[in-house]
């Protein structure tokens, strides 16, 4: 079986996703965020994201996990926050053993919904329905960090050509 970390990092909210897969079959275990103030120091945000990132590889002990490969913003300031925080992920992924793969954001939505570009409510349905929840998990950073999971399972099965893991 394996346990696959989603994650959508962020540094105000790094949504997170946990599943378990076994022949062909899928499971959902977690999701959250983890929340940062904008009050603290940005150091001390990077290292609460770093810090409850190790707590959960520690709790879940996932075999692999998956993130959405960067793609540039028009706002600047907002990206480099994103890619610090995406920098403390794969570091906390790293010190823990996990092995990582990206995918882009169009392989994530054919993995989940079979259309590269379907809409943030179409992945979200799919990954209720994937999952047999009760309803659409929230917030949305946790939604995506699950359907990043999803995808690293079906590639893992060769279900995807595209597999963009490093």
């Amino acid at each position: 079986m394996k346990i696959i970390l989603g994650l959508d990092p962020g540094l105000a909210s790094t949504g997170y996703g946990v599943i378990a897969g076994d022949r062909g079959r899928i499971r959902h275990l977690a999701h959250g965020v983890i929340r940062t103030d904008s009050g603290l120091k940005h150091g001390r945000r990077l290292a609460m994201i770093h810090e409850e990132l190790g707590e959960l590889c520690k709790r879940w002990v996932p075999t692999e996990a998956a993130v959405e490969k960067l793609f540039f913003a028009r706002n600047a300031v907002s990206a480099i926050a994103v890619a610090e925080a995406r920098g403390v992920t794969l570091c906390a992924l790293e010190q823990h053993g996990i092995a990582l793969f990206e995918y882009p954001p169009q392989v994530i939505k054919q993995a989940v919904v079979g259309e590269g570009r379907a809409d943030k409510r179409q992945v979200q349905e799919m990954v209720r329905f994937l999952l047999a929840l009760a309803e659409i998990p929230k917030p949305d950073h946790a939604a995506d960090a699950l359907a990043t999971a999803i995808c690293r399972y079906h590639s893992s099965l060769g279900a995807h050509a595209t597999d963009m893991s490093l």
